[in-house]
């Protein structure tokens, strides 16, 4: 009988499959951890073979691994995050993400971290174009990744860990940094300020936002950055980010941060600031993907459920609610979220109902998580 996992790892990702497998390919090698861990991959609207990548991720290895999608509208990683929480189990959330690659021992650190009351912040060694371009597969399998860190970003992430340590010893009322790429948190803590603001559109600030609201509630954040880091592999800087951080389509926002309630209106929860209690209001409309073989259910939060698969013969499945869609060979669909949804992010009409639906293709073959071929 599968074990409940202790850990969720929540993998954000838009349009980078490559960056995605191989932080996939380090998650399959952790270690110390016995499979104690669910995966879930948080996507922004993919149009590429991200999809692939995760279901032949999925298929390959024993733990339970699932995704989350939208159309795309723009930079919404708040909105990818809050979508991973809701489909996942764990009692305790990682945040990751999908252009980061994890040592052997990452998860163990975090699990070994573990405390109450504390949100424990990493951060990633961010590793040069060409160090990027020369990092192989194989390095990521036998944890060779160090031997790309530059000396100065080595540097940089000591004196962050030493003034971690000097604001908690400060009890600095706001510091020190999460950065979203590598946060430990227990769920009922994220719960209790409502998760991610996804007021927060466009690059940046979303984490300010969220330290903010965890330190007004009496959280302690303490860095893990003496033990572990992840590394970060090189990409052009998305558009929406500015030159300077001051200019911002979010500063202006997340400035009004330590005014707002520390329970966010627009989180993974509608909170109806009328109403006595809260009412669960429609959110972004979002697809959860299962793949064969199937080891667990659906959750009870997206607009539409599918499930894909590379078998060819029909699928039975016993699921509580309503029946998924089936989609085969995921190449062949294309803009998976375009399928779904339409252009305002509302779910298309013909699936509003979830009737279960086959898409037939042919098979692939598989690449491996050390990236040998399958076939």
């Amino acid at each position: 009988m599968r074990n409940s996992p202790q850990v969720a790892l929540l993998v954000s990702t838009y349009q980078r499959p490559e960056h995605l497998r191989l932080c996939l390919m380090s998650i399959a090698r952790q270690q110390g951890v016995d499979n104690q861990f669910e995966v879930v991959v948080c996507d922004d609207g993919s149009a590429d073979s991200t999809f692939k990548v995760v279901a032949q991720f999925a298929s390959q290895v024993p733990f339970p691994v699932r995704m989350t999608t939208h159309r795309h509208h723009g930079f919404r990683l708040a909105s990818c995050r809050n979508d991973g929480v809701l489909v996942s189990s764990a009692p305790y959330l990682l945040f990751l993400d999908g252009d980061c690659v994890l040592p052997h021992d990452h998860v163990h650190h975090h699990l070994q971290r573990r405390k109450p009351e504390t949100v424990i912040a990493g951060d990633c060694c961010r590793l040069t174009h060409a160090a990027t371009q020369e990092m192989t597969a194989q390095d990521i399998c036998d944890n060779r990744m160090s031997q790309y860190a530059s000396a100065s970003e080595l540097k940089r992430l000591s004196r962050q860990h030493s003034k971690a340590a000097l604001y908690h010893l400060m009890r600095h009322p706001t510091k020190p940094k999460l950065v979203g790429n590598n946060i430990g948190i227990w769920r009922s803590d994220y719960e209790s300020i409502n998760g991610y603001d996804e007021q927060f559109r466009g690059w940046g600030c979303e984490d300010d936002d969220l330290r903010i609201r965890l330190r007004r509630s009496r959280l302690r954040i303490e860095s893990i950055l003496d033990q572990t880091h992840t590394y970060h592999l090189w990409h052009p800087f998305v558009a929406t980010r500015p030159r300077r951080w001051r200019d911002g389509q979010n500063v202006s926002y997340v400035r009004g941060s330590v005014r707002r309630a520390v329970r966010c209106q627009f989180g993974m929860r509608r909170v109806n600031e009328t109403a006595s209690e809260d009412r669960i209001q429609r959110r972004t409309h979002f697809a959860e993907l299962l793949f064969t073989p199937v080891h667990q259910s659906f959750s009870q939060h997206a607009d539409v459920r599918i499930i894909t698969t590379c078998e060819r013969e029909s699928l039975t499945f016993q699921f509580d609610g309503p029946q998924p869609h089936v989609v085969r060979h995921l190449d062949a669909i294309g803009d998976l979220p375009a399928e779904f949804f339409q252009e305002t992010g509302e779910l298309r009409p013909e699936y509003s109902k979830l009737n279960t639906a086959e898409h037939t293709f042919d098979q692939e073959p598989l690449v491996d998580v050390c990236g040998r071929s399958a076939a």
